[in-house]
């Protein structure tokens, strides 16, 4: 049934013209993803905020909750949370991670990544800073791309935080992978930023998802939440797309996909972080080729394999080019590296996913290969771009 289901996909989508200009939808559509955004945007703010204040109260969340919260008078309502690694000695300059949340450009909250980010705070002795930014719809493309502007530029000139202004790094997941390459290209921020690790992004909103579903495998053999025969995300992309892209938008402007950015408008250090079951994953694939000098996979090209290649929770880091390469160019001055997570779902590193997923067995999968990501991702930023 799932190759049944996957093949009548091909058949529809194929010939599929890529969308370079957003279109007006037809107006049953436009009420229903109206509706839509409404009810999912207002029921997780508030469920986030409420939950966020509960945990303040009860410690419930003690390991993982950050030592600040703070916000800036440019972007009063925009709260930044600050992890300060326990081990780092007293009046320190720390290699920092700025991190950005997913959530479809219309929902999330930077506590959603509270646990990753300690995580990392924690094993790689980072000051890792978590940013906010606003909402579609309310607020569309470019909105949230200069409210972290901003953000940064505040936190690039707070003194009460102890970070080393040579050693900065940009990470984020999903729609914040996107943004994470989209801020690092303006000319007031680029200079300040060593290297972007967007995990699982989107960076080409000129495909049609119809197209980008047929680009991951389908495993039906892991059974449970990885086994299934749709992606998670086919039927929230449409949504997030209406919501946060206006009529008459260029969906090639580097800014809102970062395909179409040139490499020098780019910090020279990316390490792309995708998932193998992922219909984002193979334009994060063909992106980071495209950097890194190497040749480019068609629109059609599946990421991976159909088969599992690794033990449960175990990353492939050698030996096969569909899952990890590294380039390192102009003596060292640009590194792109590529890393498929084999086997696994779009934010499986997420503690929110594992609390929403009743399946143990992608949940022990999921939380070992996010250790070893988070390992991964550190030793390579402390090694080469933010060498101290």
């Amino acid at each position: 049934m799932a190759e049944a289901a996957v093949a009548a996909e091909l058949t529809s989508a194929a010939g599929l013209a890529r969308n370079r200009v957003i279109q007006q939808l037809p107006l049953a559509k436009r009420i229903k993803y109206s509706v839509g955004a409404f009810l999912l945007s207002r029921l997780f703010r508030g469920l986030t905020v409420l939950l966020d204040g509960f945990d303040q109260l009860t410690g419930r969340r003690r390991d993982s909750y950050p030592d600040i919260i703070k916000s800036y008078p440019v972007r009063k309502n925009l709260t930044v949370r600050i992890f300060l690694p326990r081990s780092a000695p007293p009046n320190t300059k720390l290699p920092t991670l700025l991190t950005i949340h997913g959530g479809g450009f219309m929902i999330g909250h930077p506590a959603d990544n509270d646990a990753w980010n300690r995580h990392f705070s924690s094993t790689h002795t980072f000051l890792v800073i978590a940013l906010d930014y606003r909402k579609s719809p309310t607020s569309t493309f470019p909105t949230p791309i200069h409210d972290l502007e901003a953000l940064i530029a505040c936190i690039l000139s707070d003194s009460s935080l102890p970070l080393d202004p040579s050693r900065i790094a940009i990470a984020g997941f999903s729609a914040g992978g996107n943004l994470s390459l989209s801020v690092s290209q303006l000319p007031s921020i680029r200079p300040h930023i060593r290297a972007v690790v967007p995990f699982y992004p989107v960076v080409d909103l000129s495909e049609p998802s119809a197209q980008k579903l047929l680009t991951r495998p389908y495993k039906p053999h892991l059974a449970g939440f990885r086994g299934s025969s749709v992606d998670y995300l086919k039927r929230l992309t449409g949504m997030f797309n209406w919501a946060y892209l206006d009529v008459g938008q260029r969906t090639d402007d580097p800014l809102l996909s970062p395909f179409y950015a040139r490499p020098e408008s780019l910090p020279g250090n990316v390490f792309f972080v995708a998932c193998e079951l992922d219909m984002l994953a193979a334009e994060a694939w063909r992106m980071a080729c495209k950097l890194a000098g190497r040749p480019v996979p068609g629109d059609h090209d599946v990421v991976g394999t159909k088969e599992s290649v690794a033990e449960p929770g175990r990353l492939i880091t050698e030996g096969d080019e569909r899952y990890a390469w590294e380039e390192v160019l102009e003596g060292g001055e640009r590194r792109y590296r590529w890393l498929l997570v084999p086997d696994t779902t779009h934010a499986f590193d997420q503690e929110g996913m594992w609390q929403m997923i009743k399946d143990p067995v992608f949940v022990e999968d999921a939380k070992e290969k996010t250790r070893l990501v988070i390992d991964l991702v550190g030793k390579w930023l402390l090694d080469g771009p933010l060498k101290g």
